[in-house]
């Protein structure tokens, strides 16, 4: 039996780096909830690091701690899409900063996004939503904002009132993985998949409704959506600017895509009897071996989004 107690640390006593572990967990929360892969926090000697994940792109965030306070440092390429996304979170600096965001105004219009692709389980789903001026104020009114300042639980009521107001002028496309791991085997790309289905939702919607004008997020170059609407003939006033949940056709569409990914989230654990996590940290990758034992690798293939770094660690031999 021990006569004495263990003193902590004086390492876990300094303030400046308790603040830093509490930075970098406030960032990685920001960072997942937009749909990046965020690894665990690493504590190294003079600080604490992460490593963000988008598509190819990687970056590190870095956050340290000294006598004069923390300091935040971004290590990416500084003209990759995932450098200029995290220095937004993180720094509060605008997207694109070499694109002036300009206000765009439509008395109608078709707004496009996407959600689940920084999930290693899961689909990726791309909504397109058609609203006018009434429907507008309507979807306003019911607090239609961007899907990622809404939780799990209010999503499903809020997707609810949105379809009541706007009645079948949406389109939906969700590819779920094993759909998705042969799309990616084809394009090689996550944007080029994006494309192709942001392309798809407005191809799909334009055989209702003959509206000209689409505002979607920018998640990389525009020719990618409309090469492929070129390919039907469709021509359309194409808008991708950053940060376009602003706009409201755009926001209820990112609700309505995230409302289908929680669908999918929700049966899948009560199937394999877990709950699954989000995202494409250390906890999925519990998630997924638990699955590749529980069943076997052709269900997990089912599943998941093979081209992530977490396979590297599930199927190695």
């Amino acid at each position: 039996m021990l006569k004495y107690k263990l003193k902590p640390t004086p390492i876990m006593q300094d303030p400046f780096q308790q603040k830093a572990l509490k930075e970098i967990e406030n960032l990685s929360k920001k960072i997942t909830n937009l749909e990046f892969s965020v690894s665990k926090p690493d504590k190294k000697l003079y600080n604490y690091e992460i490593i963000v994940n988008s598509n190819k792109e990687q970056a590190k965030l870095l956050v340290y701690f000294g006598k004069k306070g923390i300091k935040k440092v971004i290590q990416a390429n500084p003209e990759s899409i995932i450098a200029k996304e995290l220095n937004s979170i993180v720094f509060g600096q605008t997207l694109f900063e070499s694109e002036k965001i300009t206000e765009i105004k439509f008395s109608e219009y078709i707004g496009t996004d996407e959600s689940g692709k920084g999930d290693y389980f899961g689909p990726l789903v791309v909504a397109a939503v058609y609203i006018n001026k009434k429907t507008t104020l309507e979807l306003e009114e019911a607090g239609v904002k961007d899907s990622k300042l809404i939780s799990d639980n209010n999503i499903k009521i809020i997707e609810y009132k949105i379809k009541e107001i706007i009645g079948d002028n949406f389109e939906i496309v969700q590819i779920n993985p094993e759909k998705y791991n042969k799309l990616y085997e084809s394009f090689n790309n996550l944007n080029k998949i994006m494309g192709w289905a942001h392309s798809k939702t407005i191809e799909n919607l334009l055989q209702r409704i003959g509206c000209p004008n689409v505002i979607s997020d920018k998640f990389g170059n525009e020719k990618l959506i409309k090469d492929e609407l070129k390919k039907k003939n469709i021509d359309v006033n194409l808008y991708q600017t950053p940060k376009a949940e602003r706009y409201t056709a755009v926001a209820a569409a990112s609700i309505l895509a995230r409302a289908k990914v929680v669908d999918w989230f929700n049966v899948k654990s009560r199937e394999v009897g877990f709950n699954i996590p989000k995202g494409g940290g250390s906890l999925v990758n519990i998630a997924a071996k638990r699955v590749f034992n529980q069943f076997d690798d052709n269900y997990l293939m089912k599943m998941i989004k093979f081209h992530f770094k977490n396979s590297q660690s599930i199927f190695k031999k």
